[in-house]
């Protein structure tokens, strides 16, 4: 009786095979031969499952997106919770802290989605998809600084727009900095520098109740 594949749990596979990969050689390093092998395919089995080489990139960077986004909607639900009101300053901290090398696996992570931005530089497909997840991240921060603002914890001429860019780009320094000098900018110093930024922005945290809607 022939073996029954599940599709999606190849595909998936052979995604995981492409994150160990770039993860010890880069992007670049990424070819369909080295990826097969990774996943102890043939290099015909893996053209089955993906069209071509930057079908097979994207779909990799979509899924790296997705595991972020996963586990960040876990914190946007404990945000959302009523009973948690007292506790909301320090989850929003949690929240944004997801996006941040903070143990082994958010800095593979790190590690991974600097490598395919570095290719998005010359690959238009890889770069709509970073474009996307960016966007997306600032959407994110938007929503929790404007309900800061208006329930009164963030100034009412505060810019959202700048004050979100500010902090994407602080996200962005710590983790190229954390890549490279893991022994100075450690997950605690992180911590400790995203804090300050998130308490210069606040009147006082009171106001972050308000920070995500259901909107």
């Amino acid at each position: 009786m022939p073996k029954i594949v599940d599709p999606e749990a190849r595909r998936q596979a052979v995604a995981d095979a492409v994150l160990r990969v770039i993860a010890r050689e880069g992007v670049e390093g990424a070819s369909l031969r080295n990826v097969a092998d990774e996943a102890r395919l043939a290099v015909g089995s893996v053209r089955h499952y993906f069209r071509d080489h930057d079908e097979l990139l994207l779909f990799t960077m979509r899924e790296l997106s997705a595991r972020i986004d996963r586990r960040v909607r876990t914190h946007v639900d404990r945000l959302l919770d009523p009973a948690a009101r007292r506790e909301r300053p320090a989850r929003v901290e949690e929240l944004i802290g997801e996006f941040l090398a903070l143990d082994g696996e958010r800095r593979q992570e790190a590690v991974l989605w600097a490598a395919f931005c570095g290719a998005a530089r010359l690959r238009p497909e890889l770069r709509a998809c970073a474009v996307e997840m960016e966007t997306g991240l600032r959407a994110l921060l938007a929503r929790v600084l404007r309900g800061a603002q208006e329930a009164g914890g963030l100034p009412a001429d505060l810019d959202v727009d700048l004050e979100c860019l500010r902090l994407s780009a602080l996200l962005d320094g710590l983790n190229l900095r954390a890549m490279l000098e893991p022994e100075y900018v450690t997950p605690e110093a992180q911590r400790a520098v995203l804090r300050r930024h998130l308490q210069g922005l606040k009147a006082g945290w009171g106001g972050i109740e308000g920070g995500l809607r259901r909107d």
